[in-house]
């Protein structure tokens, strides 16, 4: 009996070791290498989004009520009827959702928005936009503030100055998150309609991550003009937020791993860990008294 019991002292610390601790699962734990600035604060390091190839953008032109832009512009993009002063891309009218929720709505499909797919403005393969009564406008690799401003000169030309606005947007930021068997509810596309959105953000939408997944080993691949940048970051560490990858971009991928450890059945929870732990030293027992017996 007592050999027995030497096999439990032999795997108990197998299954100390197999516990997931505090320091696994906390969000943003203190970290030596966090910068703060002079007043206590964490700077922002919110990086700017350049237009790459196959971006399809919502151009608004608005005008006076006495203006008619669609004599300029598209008659067939012109909202409201003749004399709104206003051009509007029928993509402002589809899906998603309002107060930065995530776009689920009737104008949102598997794989993208399909109103704004059919009615906004394509980047081509030559980086540029075809702004109907303007002409071609480069846009690869530029912002959408530089964008917009060449436009709003060339409408200038057509209206006096401060009597037209032009106004140009994506179709808020729409990132991807894939993860393992136990997090299907969390993965897939994802739009949210808001100017900046932290990674923190963007998975307290989604219901947070649960203890299965690796926090310190989030992969995010980041589309820029250039190519596709691959980065690691680890969510327990507050340093972190000095990353340009704290900061969600439009068009991210991130990816979740799965812990080695609730690959084998241990470190998902306690009791499950408990349970596995007996049913391998169970197992192990009567494996070792039958053969004894043989």
């Amino acid at each position: 009996m007592m050999k027995n019991f030497k096999y439990l002292f032999l795997i108990f610390p197998l299954l100390v070791t197999s516990c997931i601790t505090t320091k696994d699962v906390r969000y943003l734990q203190p970290s030596e290498s966090l910068v703060i600035n002079e007043e206590g604060l964490v700077p922002y390091n919110i990086p700017v989004y350049r237009i790459t190839k196959n971006d399809i953008l919502n151009l608004n032109i608005v005008t006076t009520p006495k203006g008619d832009a669609a004599q300029f512009y598209s008659s067939y993009n012109s909202s409201g009827g003749t004399g709104t002063g206003a051009v509007t891309s029928p993509a402002m009218s589809g899906g998603g959702s309002v107060g930065g929720g995530v776009g689920t709505t009737s104008g949102m499909s598997r794989g993208g928005n399909t109103n704004f797919y059919f009615n906004g403005l394509k980047v081509d393969s030559n980086g540029d936009i075809n702004v109907f009564g303007i002409g071609y406008v480069k846009a690869e690799g530029r912002t959408l503030e530089d964008i917009r401003k060449e436009i709003q000169e060339k409408v200038n030309e057509n209206f006096q100055e401060g009597k037209s606005e032009v106004r140009l947007n994506t179709d808020g930021i729409t990132y991807y998150i894939l993860g393992d068997v136990e997090t299907t509810g969390l993965s897939g596309e994802k739009v949210v309609h808001k100017n900046t959105l932290t990674i923190t953000e963007a998975l307290a939408i989604n219901g947070g991550l649960n203890r299965t997944i690796d926090k310190k080993e989030i992969v995010i691949h980041r589309k820029l003009p250039e190519g596709i940048k691959i980065a690691k970051i680890d969510l327990t560490r507050e340093d972190l937020m000095n990353s340009p990858f704290y900061y969600v971009q439009n068009g991210d991928e991130i990816y979740l791993s799965t812990r080695a450890k609730s690959l084998n059945g241990f470190g998902k929870d306690p009791i499950q860990t408990l349970t596995t732990g007996v049913s391998v030293i169970t197992t192990a027992l009567s494996i070792y008294l039958l053969l004894k017996n043989l």
